[in-house]
């Protein structure tokens, strides 16, 4: 066991207060994608709290390990998950998409603290990444770089040709995260173009390959230990998950990609997060 039971106790009940968070929001804006999000939700939620090296007080740390969420559009578990850790006040996570307010529907840099890149375009996510990790080499800083994909993104060339840049330079300190849930926005991903054989698709690009169930909180944590352990290479986590995970009728279907839910279907949501 890599994390101790008090801890598995503590992050469970975390991955569950962010999910309260992401129906709640996008209840509350009447829009937002919370399929996405309810299968990030252990991924997002153990790499923040147990190994990105970030400050909350001073998210701007020259050395800070970087983030970057290339499915863009997942921003109710990624505010959440911020929030949480105390980079502004959960209170704030209920302004989802106001007009007025700063946690819009995909995340903004300039103006959201803990957010390293503004992202919604999506395939772009590994470029910007691997730009960070090649200039922490040439600094002689520890800094990471986490890239959080979509297997619909994948369909993007961008990727591939990132792909090859990041073992080019041997980038062992760039960690694509694949939240592999198999259904992108109107479809199953294999009926729209499939991403069969991903794992060799990745060790052919001579990528590390680590598969494991990507709401396992030991295989998660785990899996993200043996990347910083991995030297020469870059590490693609290949995490198995549900869409929708947590809430029985948002669960393995296409219909909540980006569907908010209503009064009735929220109270039912929250029961079930109990």
């Amino acid at each position: 066991m890599t994390i101790t039971v008090e801890k598995n106790a503590y992050l469970k009940d975390l991955t569950k207060k962010i999910r309260r968070h992401i129906v709640k929001m996008t209840h509350h804006a009447g829009s937002g994608h919370p399929g996405g999000s309810l299968s990030a939700t252990e991924l997002l939620t153990v790499l923040f709290n147990e190994h990105m090296r970030v400050d909350p007080k001073n998210p701007d740390w020259n050395d800070r390990d970087c983030f970057f969420l290339s499915k863009g559009h997942c921003t109710p578990v990624y505010y959440s998950v911020l929030a949480e850790k105390g980079f502004f006040p959960v209170e704030e996570l209920m302004t989802f998409r106001d007009v007025d307010g700063r946690l819009h529907g995909h995340p903004c840099g300039e103006h959201i603290p803990g957010v390293d890149i503004s992202s919604g375009s999506l395939g772009q996510g590994l470029s910007v990444g691997n730009g960070v990790a090649l200039a922490a080499k040439l600094d002689g800083s520890e800094r990471r770089s986490y890239v959080m994909i979509g297997d619909g993104e994948l369909q993007e060339g961008q990727v591939w040709e990132a792909a090859m840049t990041t073992a080019h330079y041997n980038l062992d300190n760039v960690c694509a995260i694949i939240d592999w849930n198999k259904i992108q926005l109107d479809d199953f991903v294999e009926n729209v173009k499939g991403v069969k054989n991903l794992g060799d698709k990745f060790r052919s690009f001579g990528w590390h390959v680590i598969e494991i169930d990507g709401h396992d909180l030991e295989q998660v944590d785990e899996a993200y230990r043996e990347a910083e352990r991995t030297k020469g290479r870059p590490t693609a986590i290949l995490a198995h998950t549900v869409k929708g995970k947590g809430i029985s009728f948002m669960e393995d279907t296409h219909e909540w990609h980006g569907l908010a839910p209503n009064d009735e279907q929220l109270e039912i949501a929250l029961k079930e997060l109990e």
